[in-house]
């Protein structure tokens, strides 16, 4: 691979976690994953003939795929003169985890897109409020980070995971409320906060937040949007999702540590997982949390509130920095 970056006189980056490089020419990013069979072009996605593969420290694409890439970013970036992008240093990463600077905090829904409604409030409104607070809280502790939205706008489910990506991001955070439609006993009797990891859902319950969260997608006109992931999609996620599956845990311990003791309940166990669109490009840690239940009046009553959510700011802040120290403990048991 770098031999063709030289080819179209563009730089060559790796990143050894996630196991994906890049190609950036004068008009062209091109991005890549070991074992996946796709790649972007500028944003757009692309089949290869084969996934790229790697072997004794070389990264090897089909001679097919080589051919097609060099010709096509040489022919659209020959007028112009060619730019040489100066990758950044790299981060020190060992065995699947590196050290966390950057969260990338991402509000869900937003604009035209409210989200659940409870009787008095909506989702969009309560998660960005949280979101501005735990911005602060995890500046304040010497974190870079990175917010999806800053202010009541609407972004596609797709382009949250493109930009952490592009921040280079070592945690991503989506925050959500939850909520049922059905009778309002039900919805007295139904609370709590729960955390999703990106996994096959075990459960009807899971694979139904799912649908109602990646709803939105086809509710406000994505491209190619769709509520659940096919089996052959969920294959093809498989390498990836084994990469990041085990530090997207160990935040998901560290937040019931957090949680626990709150005002907020927690949900049956407090973890599931399901094929949340909106982790689906996230090519590091990813958690959606969802913080409680915004049918529930109990729920939706403190989530309201500047207490309440001050102090679920408060307690992602202080899940995300013992998650750090457990990462950093790992690497230094390594010898790092």
């Amino acid at each position: 691979m770098e031999s063709i970056a030289r080819e179209v006189k563009g730089s060559f980056r790796w990143f050894p976690v996630q196991k994906t490089f890049s190609i950036v020419s004068a008009k062209d990013t091109l991005k890549f994953a070991v074992g996946i069979p796709y790649m972007t072009r500028n944003g757009r996605s692309m089949e290869m003939a084969q996934a790229p593969q790697l072997d004794n420290g070389h990264i090897w694409i089909a001679e097919e795929d080589a051919k097609k890439i060099s010709s096509k970013v040489t022919a659209e970036t020959k007028p112009a003169a060619p730019v040489v992008v100066k990758p950044k240093a790299p981060k020190q990463e060992i065995a699947g985890t590196r050290e966390v600077r950057t969260i990338v905090i991402d509000p869900g829904h937003g604009g035209k897109d409210p989200g659940a409604s409870g009787k008095r409030s909506q989702e969009k409104d309560i998660v960005l409020a949280v979101a501005k607070l735990l911005r602060k809280n995890l500046a304040d502790e010497g974190f870079n980070v990175k917010l999806t939205r800053s202010k009541d706008v609407f972004i596609e489910l797709r382009q949250r995971a493109m930009l952490a990506n592009q921040w280079d991001g070592d945690l991503f955070i989506s925050l959500h409320c939850n909520a049922i439609d059905a009778s309002e006993e039900r919805k007295r009797i139904i609370q709590g906060y729960q955390f999703y990891v990106l996994r096959a859902p075990e459960s009807e319950e899971d694979k139904a937040i799912a649908r109602r969260e990646n709803a939105v997608a086809t509710l406000y006109g994505e491209k190619n949007a769709k509520d659940e992931l096919s089996p052959l999609e969920w294959f093809k996620l498989e390498a990836r999702l084994e990469q990041y599956k085990q530090t997207s845990y160990l935040f998901t311990e560290k937040l019931l540590d957090s949680f626990d003791g709150g005002k907020i309940k927690k949900m049956n166990t407090g973890v599931g997982g399901a094929g949340f669109m909106v982790l689906v490009g996230a090519m590091m840690p990813a958690v959606l949390i969802e913080l409680g239940f915004i049918s529930n009046e109990e729920d939706e009553a403190y989530m309201m509130t500047a207490k309440g959510q001050k102090d679920l700011a408060d307690r992602i802040a202080e899940a995300v920095s013992k998650y750090k120290d457990a990462v950093h403990t790992y690497r230094e048991t390594l010898g790092r």
